[in-house]
């Protein structure tokens, strides 16, 4: 392999450099800039007659490097910070049951901050009006619920 990177390593390491940059640029997130980083330097390398060993291992290193460099700084710029919506803010609250919760007969009903939702029974037990339960997450636009202990 290395003898056949030597004879055509300018070549190589452009398609390479180009086909990064190609997928970089059709990409909404960072994923190969690295890659097109490290094949610039090994692309450069070949230019300077470097062998074809040299090249590999600047190729890994610069690429490694750039990504240890950057990733941190690329994850704090591009995490978004998700906001809780109005119902997703009364999940781990607790609820009253309005009419009582039955899965098999698709009925029951729960008021939770002043609002009153479908809801269902987490693990199919049925809970008569007037207990109290917990939401544990939302489902369409159910609560589903589990009775407090």
């Amino acid at each position: 392999m290395l003898e056949l990177l030597g004879q055509h390593a300018i070549a190589v390491w452009l398609v390479l450099l180009v086909v990064f940059v190609v997928f970089e640029a059709a990409t909404v997130q960072l994923v190969s800039v690295w890659f097109a980083l490290g094949a610039l330097a090994a692309l450069i390398a070949a230019i300077c007659h470097a062998p074809a060993w040299l090249q590999i291992v600047l190729f890994i290193l610069i690429s490694a490097v750039s990504f240890a460099v950057t990733r941190p700084l690329v994850k704090k710029f591009s995490t978004s910070k998700i906001q809780k919506t109005n119902a997703d803010r009364c999940i781990g609250d607790t609820a009253i049951v309005t009419e009582e919760i039955n899965n098999l007969e698709a009925k029951g009903q729960v008021k939770v901050d002043g609002n009153i939702w479908t809801a269902r029974s987490e693990n199919n037990d049925i809970i008569p009006a007037g207990e109290k339960v917990t939401v544990m997450k939302i489902e369409g636009v159910k609560l589903i619920v589990k009775k407090e202990d």
